[in-house]
């Protein structure tokens, strides 16, 4: 099964997730494939909240910030991949001049390339286009290949969950 999990900030999309993967998983290797950047003290610490909230579950993380297609995946493993927005950012910003072509192009290599390799993968996506503001191109080129990503993932992907304030709310396939 591939499944992308979205929502907002703190909306319980992670946990979800997680227990969605372990379902899927049985006996079978679990990696928890992290794609965060640990840029300041914030983000050390939301890296340390996310580790203690999978302690106990049996993951193994992977830290893979891009190039998606040269991870190690055992066979049979069921991958968690943690999460979307970071990875676009870090290939949409990966150089000195925002060149979304190239950015997409790298994500679709990368996330296609670990759909073969993976048993059950579930990708944590996120929210980020409701609230109706402008901003500088950069952003807005990331939000672009951000929103092109997950709507190709919706496309091929057996499961579409979007989570509102904890509740899973399925727009695509059936809960596990």
């Amino acid at each position: 099964m591939k499944a992308l999990v979205y929502g907002g900030a703190a909306s319980g999309k992670s946990r979800y997730a997680e227990d969605l993967l372990c379902a899927l998983s049985g006996e079978g290797p679990r990696i928890y494939l992290a794609t965060m950047e640990p840029w300041g003290q914030d983000g050390a610490e939301r890296i340390a909240r996310h580790r203690q909230a999978r302690a106990g579950k049996g993951f193994t993380t992977l830290e893979q910030p891009r190039n998606l297609e040269t991870c190690s995946i055992p066979s049979q493993a069921t991958v968690l991949l943690e999460d979307l927005g970071n990875l676009v950012a870090n290939e949409v910003f990966s150089g000195k001049a925002v060149d979304k072509d190239a950015a997409l192009a790298a994500l679709e290599r990368g996330l296609t390339a670990l759909e073969h390799k993976a048993e059950h993968l579930v990708v944590v996506g996120n929210d980020l286009f409701r609230d109706g503001e402008d901003y500088p191109p950069e952003t807005m080129a990331y939000l672009e290949v951000l929103s092109q990503v997950q709507t190709n993932l919706s496309k091929r992907y057996d499961l579409v969950a979007e989570l509102v304030c904890g509740i899973p709310v399925i727009w695509k396939g059936e809960m596990v």
